[in-house]
This record gives C-alpha cells, structure tokens and sequence, in this order.
C-alpha cells in the first residue's frame, strides 16, 4: 500500500507537519498582540495634569468627623489617606478612610476642607 503523497511525505506525517503552522495561527490570532508603528523622534514627555480643586458653595457645616482605625498598608508605596465628609450636592456623606498609591513620585494628597462657606474637593498635587 502507498501512503506517499506528491510532496512525498506519508499521508500520517503530513497531518503532523500541518499541526505546527495551525497552532502558530491559533496563537497569533488569540494573543491579543498589537502591531503599531513607532513615530520618529524622541518619545513624549509624561504630563501628569492635575485637575482644578472642584469648588461647592455649601452653607451647611459637615457633622463631626468618625473616628477610625488606620488598617495596615497593603504594600510599600501606599498612602493612607484619612476619612473625610464629601458633599454629595445635597447632603454630606463619610467617605472612609483608605489606602492608595500616588499617581506619580512626590505626589502630595490635599485633604478636603470646608472654611464655612466653600468645599473644595480633596486631590493628589
């Protein structure tokens, strides 16, 4: 019996031949790889913009703020950042205090405050 083909290899190697380039496409299809074409010239600079400290009008003062516990940081880089009252455009609410990461080196957070007539949002600077 003759298992050769033209290209002469046997019709049962010739399945595993096939097996290579078909996982090749199977993978070059589900890997999510992205081709782009890299500009000419030095790289952008990284800006990191801080938004303006939103500004509320609110006569009503927050209630006294919640004592809390400050929970261990969940890593080296953390930042705790205390409980604070927000005001939510028609009352206050108690934000929890929580750990967060700075969104780049040196960054400093600025609390939230009210000075009796104006709240101003807290935010990293």
């Amino acid at each position: 019996m003759n298992t050769h083909t033209s290209a002469g290899l046997p019709a049962r190697l010739r399945r595993f031949a096939a097996a290579p380039v078909l996982l090749g496409s199977l993978l070059a299809l589900t890997s999510g790889c992205v081709v782009a074409v890299r500009p000419v010239g030095p790289p952008p600079a990284v800006v990191y913009a801080e938004p303006a400290p939103a500004e509320v009008v609110v006569t009503t003062a927050p209630p006294p703020p919640i004592v809390e516990t400050v929970a261990i940081a969940p890593g080296p880089g953390y930042f705790w950042i205390g409980g604070y009252y927000h005001w939510y455009g028609n009352r206050w609410g108690w934000v929890r205090g929580h750990y967060e990461r700075p969104p780049h080196p040196g960054a400093r957070w600025i609390a939230p405050r009210w000075n009796g007539r104006v709240y101003i949002r807290g935010y990293w600077h």
